[in-house]
């Protein structure tokens, strides 16, 4: 029999003759109906709330599109030893919910430098350039000269509010660098990154910026390498020559954070231990960065060195809302992303679902009638579901057919690979019951 046939047939005796997962009251018609009722009636009971918001709350999941989205709540379903499907995220609660057209002026796929520009700074404009209007151009030091564009970061601290980043890149990645920079350049994360034309035409790197700009009162993620001086050893991996210190210019931009801040209770810190110790009711600013580049992914996170994303964002609201007028705070599921460019979608869905978590942190230690909080991605990955995955079936694991090449396939799948090599005209055998084995490593990756 063809392999397409057996594959056809299969699912037909999987449909006919396979068992149910379904719980006793869900084979009742009035089950669904009770609970499409509830859930209308809840939206009309709901109150609009019509004040002015003292507080704003950005969580951003960098490349967390609808399936990313879906996937996720199925595996926080399944790590709850649930099936998934009806696992409801704390993205789920928010009463009002919208779609955003995600394109830069120049191209149909916008990359997190131009969305990061759209959405805090209410422009649109080029791709790989932050804080700067469309007439600037990638690279070219001279345009962004004029062309710089301001951040709701920046707004919200001229209006006496409290601001803070939080992610779990770099703090001079796109997203976050946006909130305080301005750079034809996304990569210019520290002068070391920075062509000599650049330089010699008066345009300065990211990290620099983080400096200079916007007074920001809390800066947590990673980037200890931009900060400090070529060479510099890492406190937490000194003998790793890429940890080390990038600028060129022997600036050391932690001390000079600190100095800055005479006559505060400032804290700069790079270790869990000493990021617990920090006393937010006492705490005017604090820099935490807790590795030389992006932070681990959090399925290989070393509790006992690096805080969570949750970690994280509670700490930055408890110092953030001391202040009477308010704050804003970006808080950024950022290595969603980064793990999806890899094709790794187990390191994607663990990273996103912390981020739903750190959303119900976000809403634990604020009021709402008092702070607005948003949710929304920048952009989302070609990351697919495939076939017909029982309900409860691993979303990360096999699904029960098999393709017409008579080898099984993984339930998700990347558009732009690379989960599908050919050698010698035959795709790879998947062995294992996981596409991504990933075990904790808790050390430098």
């Amino acid at each position: 029999m063809e392999p397409s046939k057996v594959s056809m047939l299969a699912l037909f005796l999987l449909v006919v003759f396979g068992t149910t997962t379904a719980k006793v009251e869900e084979e009742n018609p009035e089950f669904w109906r009770s609970q499409a009722k509830k859930t209308l009636q809840t939206a009309l009971n709901r109150k609009h709330n019509t004040n002015v918001a003292k507080n704003i709350l950005f969580f951003l999941g960098d490349g967390m599109g609808i399936t990313t989205y879906t996937a996720a709540r199925i595996l926080k379903g399944q790590l709850q030893n649930h099936t998934g499907e009806e696992t409801v995220m704390t993205m789920d609660t928010f009463p009002y919910v919208g779609l955003a057209k995600t394109y830069s002026v120049d191209f149909q796929i916008p990359d997190s430098a131009a969305t990061a520009t759209a959405y805090l700074c209410g422009v649109k404009t080029n791709l790989n350039t932050i804080g700067v209007s469309a007439a600037a151009r990638n690279g070219i030091c001279k345009s962004q000269k004029g062309n710089e564009v301001t951040s709701i970061l920046k707004w919200a601290k001229d209006a006496g509010k409290s601001v803070g980043i939080v992610t779990t890149t770099r703090v001079q990645h796109a997203t976050p660098a946006t909130s305080y920079a301005h750079s034809a350049s996304r990569k210019w994360y520290s002068d070391a990154d920075m062509p000599a034309a650049a330089k010699r035409d008066g345009c300065t790197d990211i990290a620099s910026q983080l400096l200079n700009n916007t007074d920001i009162d809390v800066i947590i993620g990673g980037g200890r390498k931009y900060m400090t001086p070529r060479g510099t050893k890492d406190p937490e991996y000194p003998k790793d020559y890429s940890s080390r210190g990038k600028r060129q210019d022997k600036r050391n931009l932690i001390s000079e954070w600190l100095n800055q801040k005479t006559g505060k209770v400032a804290h700069y810190v790079w270790n869990k231990t000493d990021f617990d110790a920090v006393d937010p009711e006492t705490t005017d600013y604090l820099m935490a960065l807790f590795e030389p580049g992006d932070l681990r992914y959090e399925a290989q996170r070393d509790p006992s060195m690096d805080p969570s994303i949750i970690e994280t964002t509670e700490k930055a609201v408890r110092i953030l809302r001391k202040n009477p007028q308010g704050f804003f705070l970006l808080v950024e599921g950022g290595r969603i992303d980064q793990a999806h460019h890899d094709g790794r979608a187990y390191m994607a869905l663990h990273e996103t679902v912390a981020f739903d978590n750190a959303i119900a942190k976000g809403l634990e230690l604020t009021n709402e009638e008092e702070t607005l909080t948003i949710v929304m991605a920048d952009h989302s990955h070609p990351i697919t579901f495939n076939g017909y995955p029982f309900r409860g079936h691993s979303i990360l694991g096999k699904s029960p057919l098999w393709a017409k090449d008579m080898l099984p396939y993984t339930t998700l799948m990347y558009g732009n690979g690379p989960g599908h090599k050919i050698i010698n005209g035959t795709r790879n055998k998947i062995t294992s019951p996981m596409p991504w084995p990933m075990p904790p490593v808790w050390g430098k990756t």
